[in-house]
């Protein structure tokens, strides 16, 4: 898909870049050529304000990879119309009008394929690894392949110069030599998606099942997005954003001239732009940690639309640079969060209508207010006000801005208020929090000296081990320490881990079979008592808290080894636990093989260690998808290396914390309560 995405993008960019010479290329005259230019944007934007709204229901209707298939051939088709044209009439005006519609068609073609691409996306990879392949797919779309089509066109036109001196025997020119390449591009991209990417869902119904006419279908869309808060959110966000967005893209040159600069201020500041939308869109995940999307994405939009009022503010060239940055850094990450959550919480039954949704309404805005802007801003004038050390230019262009920036910094309050899914957090607290690795819980969060430590890992991989070694070692250090295990850290939780994994419990006659919502209900309430009688007394008393076995045992086990929806495992969870986090957890990673040999070494195994080795692979694979997820509050370490090794790597990171002020000073020793099941808390 990946592949995909890169020659589609290549094309897209190939084929703007192209068309837009092309065009002008068969007029003459100033005028005629603004024109052609002009007529080619237009059509480009039209579709998307007149069949973007419908192209969602196409996309949810029909099976994603023959309508990306079927897409990319029309694509094939149209682009390789153009040159093709040119050869065979010398008609100025049949070429540009045929270009016309043949940009209307490929422009109505990609609105059926983007939402189809963005809806199947989510179901080709753990959803742990769908905001960093966001992050890819986003900086192959908007850094490499826009780069890498300029030079090729630049490249092509160069080489036709120094070779034939300008166009190829016959009148062949560079444009027309793209254009048939780019359909070449789309040729391919339709040849890999349907032949090599058979995964992709299909939404075709079943035959003889009755469907639902298109504009109930489309309505049925619509009140999705209004009656779903995350969503309305979502989409009132990038709408505003983009409003906003295309004020400034409205006003840029004139924004330039207000700095007393000229075209190289004006390349300068767009240049900074993108410059900080790169940075936004593959550095934002890092710097913000564990901070919850949702809240991210408004953030993002309010600092995005704050940079814009500086911009109407700014007095020199250097501020505006450092501005124009933000702008693009919160532009980057709010269009990476948006679209993760876009492609991550939506419902793949309608999440081809919600993304043509917001493809088509930001398509229109940003053509709406980048028009109007440039229109009001050439109507207005500018004034020059004297203060006591300098003077500020008040311009139209200004006011526009400060305008628009305090229009997007509404919206994105507002739609943090919509999505925000940790309410009664403080938000300047959870950023902080989230910077330094340590985001707050969204109910009852841990304000204490304690620290929370927890050890994952799959079955064999030594985490009872571990425990007992980073206990010890922490004790002898004077640091208050408690040592618990899941299931079984209560009398009610040795009763319920006797349900769980004695073998005994699910024999002999009347015997009952033991269902996955069940087990996960039963480890929820066992986790939910564990929480309320051992954990959080220990974290409020100050001491550090080490358990073997926390809620990522339940994603992992109940979620991907029993192909549980991981959503409602996490749910369930987060309920039972009151949001209560680990401030670390330590994967020990080993081969599923291994780790069940070393189960076999010791004895007789439990229920869980008895499954089969293609559920402790899943099992396995949904830890490292945690980890990836989150990787401030991971330490992964190989299990296979030797005891001492593994303990030594954990000391030095719980240390580095403890020594950092996650924690508070040890108490006395009269008052630490332990609680400890040696010989019958673990199962290793």
């Amino acid at each position: 898909m990946w592949i995909v995405l890169g020659i589609s993008s290549l094309g897209d960019w190939l084929g703007l870049l192209a068309t837009l010479a092309f065009a002008t290329q068969h007029v003459s005259g100033s005028a005629a050529k603004g024109a052609a230019f002009g007529s080619v944007i237009a059509f480009r934007m039209l579709p998307a304000m007149v069949l973007g709204p419908l192209a969602g229901v196409l996309v949810d209707r029909f099976d994603r990879r023959s309508t990306m298939a079927v897409c990319d051939l029309g694509r094939f088709a149209f682009f390789a119309s153009m040159p093709t044209m040119a050869l065979v009439t010398d008609s100025s005006a049949i070429v540009v009008g045929w270009v016309g519609i043949a940009t209307f068609a490929i422009e109505t073609l990609a609105l059926l394929w983007t939402p189809a691409k963005e809806a199947s996306v989510p179901n080709l990879l753990p959803r742990a690894r769908l905001e960093t392949a966001n992050q890819l797919a986003l900086a192959t779309t908007y850094g490499v392949a826009p780069v890498a089509a300029a030079l090729l066109l630049a490249g092509l036109t160069t080489g036709l110069n120094a070779v034939f001196g300008g166009d190829l025997p016959g009148g062949v020119k560079a444009t027309e030599i793209a254009l048939y390449f780019n359909a070449l591009t789309f040729l391919a991209t339709a040849v890999t998606v349907f032949f090599f990417i058979k995964e992709i869902s299909g939404r075709a119904a079943a035959a003889g099942e009755r469907q639902p006419g298109m504009l109930r279908e489309f309505w049925q869309g619509l009140s999705f997005v209004g009656r779903t808060p995350m969503v309305r959110g979502l989409v009132l966000g990038i709408l505003g954003a983009f409003a906003a967005g295309g004020v400034v893209i409205g006003t840029a040159q004139f924004y330039a001239l207000s700095l007393g600069g000229g075209e190289s201020t004006f390349y300068i500041l767009f240049a900074m732009l993108f410059i900080g939308l790169g940075l936004g869109i593959v550095g934002g995940p890092r710097v913000i940690g564990a901070l919850s999307r949702r809240r991210w994405f408004g953030l993002s939009i309010i600092l995005a639309a704050g940079s814009v009022v500086g911009l109407a503010l700014a007095w020199h060239l250097s501020l505006a640079v450092v501005l124009a940055l933000l702008v693009g850094v919160g532009a980057g990450m709010a269009f990476l969060s948006g679209t993760t959550l876009l492609g991550g919480e939506v419902d793949d039954e309608v999440r081809g209508r919600a993304i043509s949704f917001v493809n088509a309404g930001t398509r229109a805005v940003l053509m709406f207010s980048s028009g109007l802007s440039s229109v009001l801003v050439g109507a207005g004038g500018s004034r020059e006000i004297s203060l006591a050390l300098f003077s500020v230019p008040v311009s139209t262009t200004r006011m526009l801005l400060g305008v628009a920036g305090l229009f997007g910094v509404i919206v994105g309050v507002v739609a943090f208020r919509q999505m925000d899914d940790k309410a009664g957090v403080p938000v300047l607290a959870d950023l902080i929090g989230s910077l330094r690795g340590r985001p707050l819980s969204a109910i009852g969060p841990h304000l204490h000296g304690g620290l929370f430590v927890v050890f994952e890992g799959g079955e064999g991989a030594g985490k009872s081990t571990q425990v007992d070694l980073l206990a010890t070692a922490l004790r002898a250090r004077g640091r208050e320490t408690t040592v618990t295990r899941e299931p079984g850290a209560t009398g009610i939780g040795q009763q319920i881990r006797s349900l769980l994994l004695d073998r005994a419990a699910g024999e002999g006659r009347h015997a009952e079979h033991l269902t996955p919502r069940a087990e996960a209900l039963l480890y929820a309430a066992d986790r939910a008592h564990h929480v309320a009688l051992v954990i959080r007394p220990a974290l409020e008393r100050g001491q550090v808290v080490l358990s073997d076995r926390y809620v990522d045992s339940s994603l992992a086990y109940q979620g991907a080894g029993r192909v549980l929806p991981v959503d409602e495992v996490s749910w369930l969870s987060a309920w039972a636990t009151g949001g209560l986090k680990p401030d670390l957890v330590v994967l020990l990673d080993i081969e599923p093989r291994t780790g069940l040999d070393r189960v076999a070494a010791r004895g007789a195994a439990d229920r869980l260690e008895s499954e089969d080795l293609a559920f402790h692979e899943r099992v396995r694979y949904a830890f490292l998808d945690l980890a990836s997820e989150d990787q401030h509050r991971y330490l992964v370490l190989d299990a296979a290396q030797s005891p001492d090794a593994v303990a030594d790597a954990v000391l030095d990171r719980v240390g580095a914390m403890l020594a950092a002020g996650s924690g508070q000073p040890a108490r006395p020793v009269e008052e630490e309560v332990t609680m400890r099941l040696d010989g019958r808390g673990g199962r290793e």
